[in-house]
């Protein structure tokens, strides 16, 4: 976390997180969705076998924080990539081999797909 509190200097801005906040919440598959004034992310957790997933989270912000969150996200994946190689985002199966799904993998729900599910 010490990169995180170098971040929080050289920004400037002070911030302070909640030991329970700290601890954050596992999300594999978001919704997104937008009005003219804002945009709502939805992020919850999948459980393979299950018909529902469970929202754990829910941000609103401004169309212009949206846009901030989608430069520093891409500016950290690009990061990530230089130091740990390229993120596969296709879906990995793993079948038995008699045309059966059992045993794979499902597909990825954190790409975006233009139906506003990422």
């Amino acid at each position: 976390m010490d990169n995180d509190n170098n971040d929080k200097e050289r920004r400037g801005f002070p911030v302070e997180i909640t030991e329970e906040i700290a601890e954050g919440t596992y999300a594999n598959f978001a919704l997104i969705g937008h009005s003219q004034t804002e945009f709502l992310l939805d992020f919850a957790k999948t459980i393979p076998g299950q018909q529902k997933a469970k929202i754990k989270s829910r941000v609103i912000m401004s169309p212009i924080q949206a846009k901030r969150l989608l430069r520093a996200l891409a500016d950290n994946v690009a990061k990530y990539e230089q130091t740990f190689g390229e993120i596969n985002d296709r879906p990995v199966v793993r079948g038995n081999g008699n045309g059966s799904d059992n045993g794979s993998v499902p597909p990825s729900f954190m790409g975006f797909n233009g139906t506003g599910e990422a």
